[in-house]
Formats: structure tokens, C-alpha cells, sequence
């Protein structure tokens, strides 16, 4: 069972042929993605589970450390602007250090949204929490949803899940590495749920 550590722990063999290809065919209703509430139980047991969480580089600690430096250096050129007579200047300093801490913070606030894909047999589940705490979950059948993802892999290219020309797309916030090993782990437990489901 795959966990839902860190992404770039994941080393699994690529195999470009093990995406399903696109079959024009009737697929019973079923098949569609749902969009199901938030406190409906998820089905089976779980054999994929993975949470998907924006990359921070900088840490709630280093930016701490980040602020204070900044409010030392403003306080040092502060005081040799003040002991020319040019103390207006003081307030603009105050400024820059205001707007850089309210940037950060929403930059943090973002950074609480997450996507978490569970996965049995009966079903694939996506929940899709936004960083205000507004909470989407969509519901797949494993037997008819494939991965789509255009090649090269650029920074922008999108990740979905496509069943019967519905697309719903997951892990935008993710790197192109990262997108393309999430990828790779997703494939590659679709693939053996469907082998679990004919045996």
C-alpha cells in the first residue's frame, strides 16, 4: 500500500505504455464522476492514500528569523537617516517591513489548502480542501478513470483524471517532478486495483 509521505521518496519504474488509452465506447452512469458531500464514508479498503500539499521553501521559523534580521537592519539605517533631520523617511522603512509580513502571510494562509486521493476497489476518491476551508470531494469508478498528462512536462502542464470526456484536474500546485512521480504512483495503483478487480 502506498503511503502518503513525501513525494520525492517515491521511485517507481516509469513505463510510458502503462497509461490507458483513449477508447471511444458506452460506459455505464456509474462510471461518471461524482460529486458527492463531504461526510459521505468512503468505500473499501484502502489501497492508495496519498495528500497533496503546496511546497513551502521557507519555514514559519526561518521567516521569524527573516523578520527580526529586516527589523534590526531597518532600526540601524532608521537611526542614521534620523541623525541627518530626514526622520520622515522612518515611516517608509516601517512600510516595506509592514507589506512584507502581510505578504508572507497570505503566502502562508494558501499553503493550508491540500488535495488527498484515496483509492480502493470500488472507488477513487478526491478531496479538495481550499485554504479558507471549503471542502469539494469527487468520486471515480476505478475500472473506467485514466490519467492524462501532456508531454514534455513543463511547469504548467496539468494532471487529470479523465472518465467518459469529464476531466478533473489535481496536484496544480505541485513541481513537474513531483506531478510526473504522483503520476507514476496514481498510474501504477489504478493499474493493480484493475488487476485485483478481474482476478
Amino acid at each position: 500500500m502506498a503511503s502518503s509521505g513525501d513525494l520525492a521518496r517515491w521511485t517507481l519504474e516509469w513505463s510510458r505504455h502503462s497509461f490507458l488509452p483513449m477508447t471511444a465506447i458506452d460506459l455505464p452512469e456509474d462510471a461518471l464522476p461524482l460529486r458527492v458531500a463531504s461526510e459521505t464514508p468512503f468505500e473499501g479498503t484502502v489501497t492508495f492514500d496519498a495528500r497533496l500539499t503546496p511546497h513551502r521553501s521557507l519555514g514559519r521559523g526561518a521567516f521569524k528569523f527573516m523578520v527580526i534580521g529586516l527589523c534590526c537592519l531597518t532600526l540601524v539605517i532608521s537611526i542614521g537617516f534620523f541623525s541627518i533631520g530626514a526622520w520622515p523617511v522612518i515611516g517608509f522603512f516601517g512600510l516595506d517591513i509592514l507589506l512584507l509580513f502581510l505578504l508572507f502571510k497570505v503566502n502562508y494562509q494558501r499553503a493550508r489548502q491540500y488535495e488527498r486521493i484515496r483509492l480502493s476497489r470500488r472507488e477513487l476518491r478526491i478531496d479538495k480542501v481550499s485554504h479558507h476551508g471549503r471542502k469539494q470531494c469527487f468520486v471515480f469508478q476505478p475500472a473506467w478513470v485514466r490519467l492524462e498528462m501532456k508531454e514534455p512536462v513543463e511547469p504548467d502542464t496539468a494532471l487529470y483524471l479523465v472518465s467518459h470526456g469529464q476531466k478533473l484536474r489535481i496536484g496544480y500546485f505541485l513541481s513537474a517532478e513531483e506531478r510526473i512521480e504522483f503520476a507514476r504512483a496514481l498510474n501504477r495503483a489504478l493499474n493493480e486495483s484493475r488487476g485485483q478487480a478481474r482476478a
